[in-house]
């Protein structure tokens, strides 16, 4: 009877024990927003703050899925796009943009009804796409080692800066003047002065892969992630010197600063997401959220306080964006 007792117990115990240390987690999943038939690898997620759509580059799908997230399901699925990787929403042409790695193209669709309004040829691996909502320009990596200068009025091409190799993930830094970026083939990172194109490198030494960016504007630091080994170094923005390296998780694509809970969350292929937390010398893990193998591009939206994660099919699920809420 004492055992039935202790196990019965046991039973009430340990459901109240575990929702206690999901409660703790720093992120909690809230849910997933199914995407439908789109198969294969996808790529990186953008962000229309106003309408609460988030786009989704299904580069293995030749597509972009258009979520509406009130209601938690996808709103549309445009076709006819070449290996879509990066795609970002330019408020000050209420426009979204969607840069191609099949053909070399951005495409420029319009805000409200999603229609085309513009084609811009960069001719080879059109990938990363930021905006420089400073300076009203859009930023896009391509080809063999350049960052083409977009005009939003216009969309067009009114410049194209130079790197020696591919840009991967690249960022703007805090005053506008000047552009990170990781350019794993020249094994640096690469600093560019926007107003008059010249640049500088930082070599990366021992670290490879550095694809993914973020800027901590707090800390006025420079966060890059290298996939080997798996390492997040902080670069200071300011003269560019190391101020902090961790260990972190495999395969990253992602990496975003949560200034309100100051933490950093890295979205890993290994099926993780790394939380790290702030401190006064550098970082720390805070925890290890788990996902799904292969799971490794996200967003971060400070404005409605969520991180969306992109999870490509598996035999018995669909693809889906998992939706978590960071918790205090």
């Amino acid at each position: 009877m004492f055992a039935q007792a202790m196990l019965l117990i046991a039973m009430v115990v340990l459901p109240a024990a575990g929702e206690a240390q999901t409660a703790r987690a720093p992120l909690v999943l809230e849910a997933k927003i199914p995407l439908g038939e789109v198969s294969g690898r996808i790529d990186h997620l953008a962000i229309d703050v106003k309408r609460q759509r988030l786009f989704v580059a299904e580069l293995g799908n030749d597509t972009l899925g258009v979520v509406d997230l009130a209601a938690g399901k996808v709103l549309r699925t445009i076709a006819g796009l070449k290996e879509p990787q990066g795609v970002a929403y330019v408020g000050v042409a209420d426009s979204i943009y969607v840069a191609n790695a099949g053909d070399g193209s951005v495409r420029v669709l319009r805000g409200d009804d999603l229609a085309p309004i513009g084609r811009i040829e960069l001719g080879d691996d059109a990938d990363n796409v930021r905006v420089d909502a400073q300076h009203s320009r859009v930023l896009v990596g391509f080809g063999k080692g350049a960052l083409a200068v977009i005009d939003p009025a216009g969309r067009t091409k009114t410049a194209d800066i130079r790197l020696k190799g591919h840009p991967e993930g690249f960022q703007i830094d805090e005053t506008g003047t000047q552009v990170f970026v990781n350019v794993p083939d020249a094994g640096d990172i690469e600093i560019v002065d926007l107003a008059t194109a010249a640049n500088r490198s930082l070599p990366t030494g021992d670290l490879r892969s550095n694809f993914p960016m973020a800027i901590d504007h707090d800390a006025h630091r420079v966060l890059a992630v290298f996939r080997s080994p798996p390492t997040l170094m902080a670069l200071s923005s300011q003269d560019g010197h190391v101020a902090a390296k961790l260990e972190t998780c495999g395969d990253a694509d992602d990496v975003f600063v949560d200034a309100k809970h100051r933490r950093v969350y890295v979205s890993c292929g290994e099926g993780v997401v790394d939380v790290l937390e702030q401190r006064e010398a550098g970082y720390g893990r805070l925890a290890r959220v788990p996902t799904v193998s292969g799971a490794r591009t996200s967003l971060f939206v400070p404005e409605l306080d969520r991180l969306y994660v992109a999870v490509r099919a598996r035999a018995k699920e669909p693809a889906a964006i998992w939706v978590f809420r960071p918790a205090p």
